[in-house]
C-alpha cells in the first residue's frame, strides 16, 4: 500500500477510500487490516473501506481488474460501494480489525485518491492508487 502511494507521489492523508481485497477469510482479512493500520495509523479506524467481492464474487485472476473497475465507477458516480451481505463491522466480528467498513448502503463521497488492493495465492499482492479522471 505504501509503495502504491509512493508511486503515485501521494501521502496516506490523501486517500479517501480503499476497495479492499476482502475475501472474508480470517487470515486474509486480518493481514489486510494490519497492512491498512501500518500505513494509515490511527486514521485507519475512520477511513472508508469496502470490498466489492460480495457483489461480483471471487473471479480469481480477474478479481483485481473488477475491483479496480468498481473503484473507478465509485469516482464516476461519487458513491462508495457498500459491502454486499455484510451487516456488521469487522470490529464487531473480530475486534482486532478496527476498520470503518461501509455497510448496508452506498455512501456519497468524492475522494481525491483511492486504493484498490488485490492479494493472490502465494503472497502475490498488488495495490493500485487511483485518482478521478475528467470525462
Amino acid at each position: 500500500m505504501q509503495r502504491a502511494l509512493d508511486d503515485a507521489n501521494a501521502s496516506p492523508s490523501e486517500v479517501g477510500y480503499i476497495n479492499a481485497h476482502g475475501t472474508g477469510t480470517e487470515a486474509n482479512d486480518r493481514v489486510e487490516a494490519e497492512a491498512i493500520h501500518r500505513v494509515f495509523g490511527e486514521r485507519a479506524r475512520t477511513l472508508a473501506i469496502s470490498s466489492t467481492k460480495g457483489l461480483h464474487g471471487h473471479a480469481m485472476g480477474a478479481s483485481g481488474a473488477m475491483e479496480l473497475l468498481a473503484t473507478v465507477m465509485a469516482f464516476r458516480r461519487n458513491l462508495l460501494p457498500a459491502n454486499a451481505g455484510f451487516a456488521e463491522t469487522g470490529s464487531q466480528v473480530d475486534p482486532t480489525l478496527k476498520l470503518d467498513h461501509i455497510l448496508l448502503q452506498n455512501e456519497p463521497a468524492s475522494p481525491s485518491l483511492a486504493l484498490s488492493s488485490s492479494f493472490a495465492f502465494g503472497g502475490l499482492n498488488a495495490v493500485l492508487a487511483v485518482r478521478p479522471f475528467a470525462a
